[in-house]
């Protein structure tokens, strides 16, 4: 039956959101316990998200330090910070004092300058106090701040029995052992240790001849994106993490980089859109404002620029009125291929599978270009002929400009991510209004000097 309960999906209610605010209310701590137990503490965390402040510390009150440690680092980051605002130094030093070093680091991080040290002094244990400061020193996006100190690792000079002795011991402090890491007398990295090998091998077989030399690490300085390709390339669910001297400092696994993952995709999303910080629906609307307006601006100098190039031509108007009916079909045209191109850029950028010469990638997007270009002008010439009743010329110019647009739009939108990522910018930034707005000027532009060296005004 408990095998049963666990494979139960989650699912959040109203029913129960107002069942464990009814035990609050009532200070039924025995109910409420009862009731909470049946669930992971990632389900609980989800169910504080939906109580009042209030209500939340209540149960995180009630509940052991080693349940609520866990709940707190999964809590909404708003509520987190609500719920550690109403907590002593003392209180969070005990939460803290149950997690692994790279959860206890980035819950400090959170909390002003003045109050971490306050946290950090309250803890107990010297070891974890020291591990968690040490990761404190390191920046947040890069793999010496995502790593933890808790690791299982061997020395190539033990014996198959005594390593197996010491690793039980390492073990207890280790959530989840993924691997099991060799080291020299300098604590070196030089390898890792089967498992199977480790079972098999006899008691007095030393480390030295089973372990495999082959382990894939990273520096303590790499970039965390760096460490998400690694991760996701060679398929790993940790690893190690050492310095310039090879010394092996942490472990850094997959739960880190699914979170690294996450918050990289929901930036990437946040440009791409044209929004230019970190931002959240429940933000203040100032903040909202500032991540907006930047490119909302760009968009607006961006239309004034067409509507120049139109005033320009204004006098052609008189005789080919026509040609302003199109003027969406262009524009809109040129945006979506230009965002289509660069999005698929951008994610091969993301990805690392973006390899070879640029010209050649222009090269393909340039026939790219041309092929949708002849296939969508087709279309064009003949709606605008038969349809909107335009003469023979005006319509081979709309299907001219749809062509050039297209193909413009392509190169464009290849190589502009591709040219800021060679500069060290996010190529994300090229996608959505900047792309959008770029390939409407062009547009407009290519659509009139078309438009004027075959209807020849």
């Amino acid at each position: 039956m408990s095998e049963e309960k666990e494979n139960i999906q989650f699912e959040l209610s109203d029913e129960l959101i107002e069942q464990v605010e009814i035990l609050v209310a009532q200070q039924n701590d025995k109910e409420l316990q009862k009731l909470l137990n049946e669930f992971h503490y990632a389900d609980i965390a989800e169910i504080l998200d939906e109580l009042d402040l209030e209500a939340a510390m209540y149960v995180i009150k009630l509940l052991d330090s080693e349940m609520t440690s866990d709940i707190i680092m999964e809590l909404d980051e708003d509520n987190r910070e609500k719920v550690l605002k109403n907590l002593s130094a003392k209180e969070i030093a005990e939460e803290i004092e149950e997690l692994d070093t790279d959860d206890a680091a980035d819950i400090i991080a959170e909390l002003p300058e003045e109050r971490q040290q306050e946290v950090i002094s309250h803890i107990e244990d010297e070891d974890h106090k020291a591990e968690i400061k040490e990761l404190l020193a390191y920046d947040e996006d890069t793999a010496g701040g995502l790593m933890a100190k808790e690791l299982v690792k061997v020395y190539e000079t033990w014996t198959v029995a005594g390593c197996l002795r010491r690793i039980r011991g390492q073990a207890k402090d280790v959530t989840r052992v993924h691997s099991i890491y060799v080291v020299d007398k300098q604590n070196k990295l030089i390898g890792r240790l089967s498992l199977k090998d480790l079972i098999v091998a006899k008691s007095d077989q030393k480390i030295a001849d089973i372990y495999i030399s082959n382990v894939d690490s990273v520096n303590v300085h790499d970039e965390a994106e760096d460490v998400a390709r690694v991760m996701q390339k060679y398929d790993l669910e940790a690893i190690p993490v050492v310095d310039n001297n090879q010394k092996l400092l942490g472990r850094i696994t997959i739960d880190d980089i699914v979170d690294v993952m996450k918050e990289e995709a929901e930036k990437d999303y946040q440009l791409a859109a044209g929004i230019t910080s970190d931002v959240e629906a429940d933000d203040s609307i100032w903040e909202l404002t500032k991540a907006r307006l930047p490119w909302l601006l760009i968009g607006m100098f961006g239309g004034i620029g067409a509507a120049t190039i139109i005033t320009n031509f204004q006098t052609v108007m008189k005789d080919y009125a026509i040609l302003l009916c199109f003027v969406p079909l262009i524009q809109a045209t040129a945006g979506n291929v230009g965002v289509q191109s660069s999005a698929i850029v951008v994610q091969g950028l993301a990805n690392d599978t973006i390899k070879g010469e640029i010209l050649k990638r222009l090269f393909k997007e340039f026939v790219l270009g041309l092929v949708n270009g002849v296939a969508i002008a087709f279309v064009a010439i003949i709606i605008s002929h038969f349809f909107f009743k335009t003469e023979y010329l005006v319509s081979l110019t709309i299907g001219a400009a749809l062509i050039t647009v297209i193909i413009i739009a392509a190169l464009i939108g290849t190589f502009i991510p591709i040219f800021l990522d060679k500069r060290g910018v996010d190529p994300a930034v090229a996608t959505g209004p900047f792309i959008t707005t770029s390939n409407d000027i062009f547009g407009i532009l290519l659509y009139f000097l078309i438009a004027k060296l075959i209807l020849g005004f």
